[in-house]
């Protein structure tokens, strides 16, 4: 897959479509590489005239750490210090190597070194906290705003379901291939969707094996979940953000509730929401239709008034 220089790293990405279409960059979430998206998603995006780009952020996959090589062994603080810190108001951004201002800045300028000057921005979960703060931060580069399974930010939202969060953070019982397989089977079924929209086990387990295989970066996920518990809170800011956005939310998110996606909503002049029944914080091949048939025409409705 080609790699790109933009904000002072090495981004790996990939394109489906014409370089010639508007684009629409999809923002992945804390642990995911860009081999995350369904290859239906992407191509049914591209089929309606859409240049569709996936990354890895960075820290993940095969894009660079950080553009200091001084600091690639930098180790965080432990999550419970920031965690405490950032409750008690300290600037806990200032102990960690970057912050998600800084994975916006990596998606904003990864956006105009592919030669656009805009894109439809789309993020899951950490993805989708990366991308309300390229609206806030880098206006210039979205033209329209998708925030998924995602927050604003706003500490007095509810919490996380404690088995989900501790899904999340948990650890393979073992460095083998077997354990990062079954735990993975075991993370989605405590944050996934309904058995209905849920991946098969064995689909779940070869996919985080793959990845594995593909790259394997603990101490870039440390330093991504710092980043993510370090970012100065962005919620109050929210009331500014002029693109059009629809904001997408499961019912059955168990890791991020759905009432953290309807304060988005409430938050963005004119924002559209839509919960999908039965879907939880994953993105299984089966919930891709019930996702089309909302940002689809989404698009289509901003890009005619775009034009008017």
């Amino acid at each position: 897959m080609p790699r790109i220089r933009a904000n002072g790293l090495e981004i790996e990405y990939e394109e489906t479509g014409s370089p010639d279409d508007p684009m629409i960059l999809l923002v992945s979430g804390y642990m995911g590489q860009m081999t995350e998206w369904p290859d239906r998603f992407k191509q049914a995006l591209a089929d309606t005239g859409r240049r569709v780009v996936v990354f890895d952020n960075r820290d993940i996959g095969l894009t660079l750490a950080i553009d200091d090589p001084a600091l690639e062994d930098r180790v965080p603080p432990p999550m419970e210090d920031l965690m405490q810190g950032a409750a008690e108001g300290q600037p806990v951004h200032e102990r960690v190597p970057y912050v998600l201002d800084d994975m916006a800045a990596d998606a904003a300028a990864l956006i105009e070194a592919l030669g656009a000057e805009q894109a439809d921005v789309l993020g899951l979960s950490m993805g989708g906290m990366i991308v309300q703060l390229m609206a806030l931060n880098h206006p210039e580069r979205v033209r329209t705003l998708m925030p998924v399974m995602t927050t604003s930010g706003d500490p007095d939202l509810p919490p996380s379901e404690p088995e989900a969060l501790e899904a999340l953070t948990a650890e393979p019982e073992s460095e083998t291939l077997e354990a990062i397989g079954d735990l993975a089977v075991r993370t989605y079924h405590a944050i996934g969707s309904h058995p209905d929209l849920r991946a098969p086990d064995e689909e779940l387990r070869a996919s985080a094996i793959a990845d594995l295989q593909r790259a394997n970066r603990p101490l870039g996920l440390a330093r991504q979940f710092a980043a993510l518990l370090a970012q100065p809170r962005w919620h109050d800011r929210l009331g500014s953000v002029k693109q059009p956005t629809l904001v997408l939310h499961g019912a059955m998110d168990r890791l991020i509730p759905p009432e953290a996606g309807r304060d988005i909503a409430r938050r963005i002049p004119g924002a559209e929401i839509e919960i999908i029944d039965k879907w939880g914080h994953d993105l299984p091949e089966a919930v891709v239709p019930d996702l089309l048939n909302r940002i689809l025409p989404f698009l289509e409705r901003t890009s005619k008034a775009a034009t008017a």
